[in-house]
């Protein structure tokens, strides 16, 4: 593999598609190169993550210490929910 230049679809900037990224997205299976320059990937991922808003918390009962935490997901009661002490150890 050898570097590549590509033109942005977002800017029209040229930007260099290196011979190390080309395998590093051989490796992960990715079938496209990319589209867009660095800091438009950055710039859209920056705007992708201030869209999605808050995230919400449920209150869920420690099974191992039976402490009262908040957990990013609703508990369903089928597997066990650790306050974040008990999952670390």
């Amino acid at each position: 593999m050898e570097d590549k230049t590509l033109v942005c679809k977002e800017c029209g900037v040229e930007f260099l598609f290196s011979a190390q990224e080309q395998e590093f997205y051989a490796e992960k299976g990715f079938q496209n190169e990319p589209a867009r320059c660095p800091e438009c990937r950055r710039a859209r991922k920056q705007q992708a993550g201030a869209n999605r808003g808050e995230r919400q918390y449920y209150s869920a009962i420690c099974a191992n210490c039976g402490a009262e935490t908040q957990v990013p997901f609703k508990p369903t009661g089928i597997r066990p929910v650790y306050c974040r002490d008990c999952f670390q150890k």
